[in-house]
């Protein structure tokens, strides 16, 4: 790129876009930001893809760069992030939310909003004249987006625009975590020096004083793992594999772990199906005392137990405050083993050198046993053994009560899912990606077992409801040459948030089946959590008023949204052999109604719920 070229500062954010690999950026315009999609249109590949509402246009940036993040193979020039543009004030507090919940889980988002014009704000300054969507306040959106961004910056001076810009967006790639550029309307065409370079990530020195922690830590870590042994002969440790191993991209390193060593290993439900769950010793998702109970007796059944990039959080530790002396967590850029604390030790670097250590102290593989068989051996009432453990979560070839419950409806997704990718379904061909939604459609959805070419994502700790809707645009859309094709749960109350996220999805020619999950207009999970009584004797105390929603026909909304050029289909079940036909007519490609979008309301009832919240009841609710 040269100086003599006509570069403005539209053209020259645009170009970092595209340069970063971004192909899609969401949003929903206005007339600040106007200028800049012309521009970025007329400049780039970058496509803009509106959305109905600035919440759902964050949703699909987020699941994007998720999506992206993923599948992008590193030292390919592409980094995994997304991007979302909306006007000032209106739109960037609507999209507050959704940017918040990318900084608590760390998913590098650019966020763009469009601002009044620098002349605006002198007039505001003068005479204290507001145009639309000012406030009293100049800074009031920049001191907000501070609170939930890695960097936020205003740029008003199209001289330091590539400075501020490449700035933030170092930022966002080194972080993994968003960033906020509140761009002047005057300046989208205002001239500035062109790009200069590519943007890298930029990593944090690995120091003698690190090496000497790594050290540390992976000897305290041999000298736990030796100890609990001892003390328990028989027994192995399991390992525990958490969302840094999908932020971090460190997948082949934890599955290298587990080859060398020959330890089984848990997932969280933010790590699910981010090391295939076919490798050897997977043992389930664990997720505290909401764990399959199964799951939670092999899990607590081993020596001690080992946490690789796991967060403390509500999801991964239900119903558990503290993890205990026979645990070691690596996390957050530290590792805890036990009592003691080991600062600034990478991830990176703690994983493929524990493995070393390990194969060293104790042999190639010699950690290795089965999870289950070990529990089941102490006398624990689980199945004898992991294989036994998973083929049970895919039971409906087995005969199932005819209405459809929480647990017998992902237990018959788990085989579709199966079948589909495996090679005995109907088309057989075809790869999902799994997107769950808060409350009871992430705890059911869970313990699906994921086959080898399928994936899960899901937000399971910021848990915004509504999340899955709108980011199922942006994942099918990150993985339109894959031709993934999503597969969405959502309950009932969050799919009203943002339901008109399916215009998206038709007016983009994707072609998502989403199952909204519907207990009779209930938000069960909040129920649970207030009152899980309300599930055993079937009393609310006058408390379950607030939990109602009110009732609507969502199959129908297939014929809002879609038409004759642009189809969607909807349908309402109740029974498993409703499922099963739909299912069939799905794992068909030469059925119509994989033409576009399909909705699915699954009937339920109201005192229904995931037997993984049976803990909830026992402790709140004694006999």
């Amino acid at each position: 790129m040269t100086s003599t070229e006509q570069w403005n500062v539209g053209r020259y954010l645009a170009t970092r876009l595209e340069q970063l690999g971004i192909t899609h950026l969401f949003g929903v315009p206005g007339d600040h930001l106007g200028p800049f999609l012309t521009i970025m249109k007329d400049n780039t590949g970058v496509k803009w893809v509106g959305t109905p509402t600035e919440t759902g246009a964050g949703y699909a940036a987020d699941a994007y760069a998720r999506a992206r993040a993923a599948d992008v193979t590193p030292g390919d020039g592409e980094q995994g992030v997304g991007a979302v543009a909306v006007t000032y004030s209106v739109g960037s507090f609507n999209l507050l939310n959704p940017i918040g919940g990318a900084y608590v889980e760390y998913v590098p988002l650019i966020a763009i909003t469009a601002a009044p014009s620098y002349e605006q704000w002198l007039n505001y300054q003068a005479v204290g004249l507001l145009t639309s969507h000012m406030s009293q306040r100049r800074e009031s959106n920049l001191d907000v987006y501070r609170q939930v961004t890695v960097d936020a910056q205003v740029i008003s001076n199209a001289a330091l625009a590539p400075a501020q810009i490449d700035t933030a967006l170092t930022a966002c790639l080194s972080e993994r975590r968003p960033v906020y550029l509140e761009v002047m309307d005057d300046l989208w065409k205002a001239p500035c020096e062109a790009p200069q370079g590519r943007l890298e990530r930029r990593v944090r020195p690995f120091t003698s004083r690190n090496r000497d922690m790594l050290k540390d830590a992976v000897k305290a870590t041999v000298e736990l793992i030796t100890h609990f042994k001892n003390q328990h002969p028989g027994k192995n440790p399991i390992l525990w594999a958490g969302e840094e191993v999908d932020r971090y991209r460190l997948a082949e390193e934890f599955t290298t772990l587990v080859a060398d060593t020959g330890i089984p290993f848990c997932t969280t439900i933010g790590a699910k199906s981010v090391v295939s769950e076919n490798t050897p010793g997977f043992s389930g998702v664990y997720n505290g005392k909401a764990s399959d109970p199964d799951v939670h007796a092999a899990f607590k059944g081993a020596c001690c137990r080992i946490g690789l990039g796991t967060w403390s959080t509500s999801k991964n530790l239900a119903g558990t405050k503290t993890i205990g002396p026979d645990w070691v967590v690596a996390a957050r850029d530290g590792v805890s083993v036990g009592t003691s604390y080991f600062p600034d030790v990478q991830l990176a670097r703690f994983i493929p050198e524990l493995g070393k250590a390990l194969t060293q102290s104790f042999g190639p593989r010699e950690l290795a046993s089965d999870a289950f068989t070990q529990a089941h051996d102490q006398g624990l009432d689980v199945p004898e053994s992991t294989a036994a453990y998973l083929a049970g979560l895919s039971s409906a070839d087995q005969a199932m009560p005819s209405p459809l419950t929480y647990d017998t409806f992902f237990e018959h997704m788990s085989a579709f899912l199966r079948d589909e990718t495996t090679g005995s379904g109907t088309s057989a061909t075809t790869p999902y990606t799994v997107i769950s939604d808060a409350a009871f459609a992430l705890i059911g959805s869970m313990n699906l077992h994921m086959p080898e070419r399928a994936s899960y994502i899901a937000q399971n700790s910021w848990l915004s409801i509504g999340y899955a809707v709108g980011a199922t645009t942006g994942i099918a859309l990150a993985r339109q040459e894959q031709e993934k094709r999503p597969v969405v749960f959502v309950g009932d109350g969050s799919f009203q948030e943002t339901c008109q996220e399916l215009s998206t999805h038709v007016r983009q020619l994707i072609n998502p089946v989403v199952f909204v999950l519907d207990n009779e207009g209930f938000y069960g999970i909040e129920q649970m959590l207030i009152n899980p009584c309300y599930y055993k004797g079937r009393t609310s105390d006058g408390a379950d008023f607030y939990n109602v929603l009110h009732p609507w026909n969502y199959d129908r909304l297939a014929e809002v949204f879609g038409s004759e050029k642009t189809p969607m289909y909807g349908e309402q079940i109740h029974t498993h052999g409703q499922l099963a036909g739909l299912l069939n007519r799905i794992a068909n490609p030469e059925d119509r109604i994989n033409d576009g979008p399909i909705l699915i309301q699954v009937k339920l009832d109201r005192h229904d719920y995931p037997k993984a919240m049976t803990y909830k009841i026992k402790e709140k609710c004694p006999d």
